[in-house]
Parts: C-alpha cells; structure tokens; sequence
C-alpha cells in the first residue's frame, strides 16, 4: 500500500470512529420508563444521593457482606473500599496486589499502574463463611476473609491459559461454588475498546470449586464475556456478552443442562455486570448506549481491524477524549425471567450525570448505583416500588 494510499484509508477509517461516537440514534422499548430527573423534581417518590469517593474512580461492583453491612466496593487504584453508613465515611478493607508503591495519588494515572497495583471488578460473598471473592482484571481470581487485608490468589490461569482480564462473578451460595468471567485472554481490560473493535472470542465462562479446589471452563469462544448472575435457585446462570450487546443463559440444572442459549437480544447499549432485583428478574447495567453508526462498525470486523492496525494513534486513548465531546450516557434495564425489559433506568435532563453504569444493587428499596469511570456511588431511595 503505497504511502498517500495509506493516509486517505487512514483518514476514511477515522471518519467512521469519530462518526460511530457522535452518532446517536435511540432504540425504543415499550417498558416501564423511570426517568430520573423527572423522579428528583417529585421528593415524594425519590431521594438521590452521592456518595463520594475521594482519590479514586470506578466502583465497578457493589456487595453487601452476611451481616448487611457496607456496600464494599472496588476502586481505580487497586483497593476494596467499605461504606460506614454511621459515620458516613469509606475505610480501607482490602487490596489485591502486595505492591503499592505508586498505586495511590492523581486518578488520572491510576489505569497506567492497573497492572501493578491490580483493578478489582466483581464482588461477592459467601454468606456461610464470610469470604469476599474478587475478580481482579490483572490479578486472577482472588478471595479474601471478613477482616480484609492482602487477597490471596486462587487462580491465574484455568487448563494452562492465563486469566488475561477477569471481571465478574456470582457465587452459589448452596455449594459455594464460584461462577466468573474472563474476558480475553488477548486484551487487557486497558484495552477494551480494542477488544470490542477487534471481535476478538477467547473470553470464557468458568467454574471455580473452593471445596476441590478445580476449576473448569463451562463456554468458551465469547466475545467479552462480562456480568454473569445466577437464578434464584441456581439452575442456570446469566452472562452478559458486551461485544453481541446481548445477555446468554447458560442451563446448570434440568434437562437443559450443559446448553447455551440467547436470553435478551439487542439492548440497547453495551451490558456490564448483572445483578438479580429482589423484585424479580435481573438489574442489566449498561455502560454506554449504543450508537447505530457503531453497531454498523461492529457488524464488519474487517472495519474494527482496520482501525487497530492502520490509524496512528493509540485508540483507548482517542476514544476518552472524544467521549468528553458526545453525549455517551449509561443506563440499566431490568429484565424478567423470560428475558423482557420490564424497566429502564436512564437519566433524560440533558445533563450527563452518568458517563457510564457498570451496575445497579437493588437492596431494601435502594438502588445503589456503580459505574467504571465515576468518583462517586449513586444511591436512589424510595424509588417507587
């Protein structure tokens, strides 16, 4: 390819990124809407409050430990976090990685020290023994007790490939097996976009036994496998695939057991982490709405390709700095069991309070409300229901 050929190929395919960014076209659904700007004007229905975090961003995934105390929660710089309701303060609870040397100060750096100093995603406990499980995107799975402190690994690698980005997990809590996912092994969760551009399969779906110790992959060959969820009675689990913009069931008890299938199909946007709502069905975190120009994108690998071999410049890096400029805005669905959207979480002021949502935890008629990017939990109350 001869040098002015390049520079036109590379210009064109940088007119479609930036056109996939800007692009905004709704997907309509006929669920109940709840808007949450309108819900502050009413104070009878709603209560909204920030809970800041203070030098750090992303509280990707929000538990509550077996005597209902925090939420605790993952940050940018490598530790879990513990909500004190009574003094209205966060504590240091754990870290995932021994090595903290440069891991605190500006955020702004703290995706340059992810694989130092480690990033926690998922979170859950065990109810009967206390344990916090964590899904730590660069240090494996790992688990830590009800005092807190450094997590010990558990895993790294499951049949000889190493966990290259590890983000959700649920747990039963019968057999206390732990469900999780890796989302690449290619691509670092730095990388994310690159993932998705590149339609890359090596993400699996796996089982972890605490009693044996093994491990085994229940699916393979997804596309950025993310939040997973089991049902109430653990006969299946949800998974959501970020990439496809869907959400998979896969069947661990009846006769279905051992088989994949398409649980929602076509969201709206990208699906995160998954939480069930005790009001039935499961809370779809969605990081960021999806444009159609960039559904098209996805819909030609050869395109995202393109972009990651040919454009000179870093993507994840271009893609932050465009998204200051558009209107990229996130959302949750709530989805029953036969995999319709009953519910839409979404904030339509115009005024973009929520960059991305990573999660929603539905606990005693709260919402506590997560995100990848943001410096602050979201907590809605008297929310109506």
């Amino acid at each position: 390819m001869s040098s002015s050929t390049r520079v036109f190929f590379t210009a064109a395919i940088v007119v479609v990124f930036v056109s996939a960014i800007f692009a905004y076209n709704r997907i309509g659904y006929s669920a109940k809407h709840v808007d949450i700007e309108k819900s502050f004007n009413n104070k009878k229905l709603w209560q909204y409050e920030v809970v800041p975090i203070e030098d750090a961003v992303g509280p990707e995934s929000i538990s509550f430990d077996p005597l209902g105390s925090g939420p605790y929660t993952g940050v940018s710089d490598g530790r879990i976090i513990k909500w004190l309701q009574n003094e209205q303060r966060w504590i240091n609870f754990a870290v995932t990685s021994p090595g903290r040397e440069g891991c605190r100060g500006p955020y702004d750096h703290h995706d340059q020290m992810e694989h130092i100093c480690g990033r926690p995603l998922g979170l859950c406990f065990g109810q009967t023994t206390g344990d916090l499980y964590i899904a730590d995107a660069y240090m494996g799975l790992l688990v830590v007790g009800h005092n807190g402190g450094i997590a010990t690994r558990v895993l790294t690698q499951v049949q000889g490939i190493p966990l290259g980005f590890t983000n959700s997990l649920d747990i039963d809590q019968t057999s206390g097996a732990v469900y999780y996912s890796d989302s690449s092994s290619q691509y670092q969760r730095r990388r994310y976009i690159s993932l998705i551009l590149s339609g890359d399969k090596t993400g699996r779906l796996m089982k972890y036994d605490p009693q044996s110790k093994r491990a085994t992959v229940l699916v393979d060959n997804l596309s950025f496998p993310n939040g997973v969820a089991l049902s109430e009675n653990s006969d299946y689990i949800l998974l959501a695939e970020t990439t496809n913009c869907r959400v998979l069931r896969y069947w661990l008890q009846t006769h279905k057991a051992g088989t994949l299938e398409v649980f929602a199909d076509q969201l709206p946007g990208f699906p995160d982490n998954i939480k069930r709502s005790p009001r039935g069905g499961f809370w779809v975190g969605i990081h960021v709405r999806k444009k159609r120009m960039f559904q098209w994108v996805l819909s030609y690998p050869w395109i995202g390709n393109a972009l990651l071999n040919y454009v000179p410049v870093d993507i994840m890096k271009a893609y932050s700095y465009l998204a200051k400029f558009a209107k990229i805005t996130g959302m949750a669905i709530r989805v029953n069991e036969q995999g319709d959207v009953v519910e839409i979480f979404e904030d339509t002021s115009g005024i973009i309070r929520w960059k991305s949502i990573s999660e929603v935890e539905e606990r005693n008629g709260t919402l506590w409300v997560g995100s990848i990017n943001m410096p602050f939990v979201g907590k809605y109350y008297n929310f109506g229901i």
